[in-house]
C-alpha cells in the first residue's frame, strides 16, 4: 500500500468497492498518511461490519458528532475547529478529491464518525452533497435502509 494522498479518492474507493475490498480501503484510510485514525480503525475491527458505497447524499441528511457545539459528542476547540475547517474549505477544488466521510447507520441517524472537518468544509464552500460510505452493524440493517440520493 502506497502512502499517497490519492490513494484514498473518492475514485479509488469506488474502485475497491467495486472489486469487494472496501474495508481493505478502509482500513488503509484509516491507518495511513494525512486522513489517519487509528481509533476508529480498531473499533471497526471489533465485530463485522457491512458496508454501503461510496454513495453521494445529501449533507443535510448526515450529522456531525465532532465540532465545537456544546452538543457534540467530540468537542473541539472553536479556534482550531474554525482555523481547520476554513483552510480546508479553501483548498477544496473537487469534492471527488476528498476521502468519502465515514457514516454510521442508526435507526436515529447517520452519523459521521470520520470526515467531520471534511463536511464542514463542503458545507462552508456551499455544497450541498458529499460522498460517505455507511456502515451498519448488521446486514439485515444494510438491506433495510435505503439512503437518499
Amino acid at each position: 500500500m502506497e502512502n499517497n494522498i490519492k490513494m484514498f479518492t473518492v475514485t479509488v474507493a469506488q474502485s475497491y468497492a467495486r472489486e469487494g475490498r472496501i474495508e481493505e480501503w478502509i482500513q488503509n484510510y484509516l491507518t495511513t498518511g494525512t486522513w489517519r485514525n487509528l481509533g476508529l480503525s480498531v473499533g471497526l475491527k471489533k465485530q463485522a461490519r457491512y458496508w454501503a458505497g461510496p454513495l453521494e447524499i445529501a449533507l443535510s441528511d448526515i450529522s456531525r458528532c465532532c465540532g465545537p457545539e456544546q452538543n457534540m459528542e467530540y468537542r473541539v476547540d472553536p479556534i482550531l475547529w474554525k482555523i481547520k475547517t476554513t483552510e480546508l474549505a479553501a483548498s477544496i477544488v473537487n469534492p471527488e478529491d476528498l476521502p468519502p466521510l465515514i457514516v454510521q447507520y442508526t435507526p436515529a441517524a447517520l452519523s459521521i464518525r470520520d470526515g467531520n472537518h471534511r463536511y464542514e468544509a463542503l458545507r462552508l464552500r456551499g455544497f450541498v452533497k458529499c460522498w460517505c460510505l455507511i456502515w451498519y452493524d448488521s446486514e439485515q440493517d444494510r438491506i433495510k435502509h435505503k439512503p437518499t440520493k
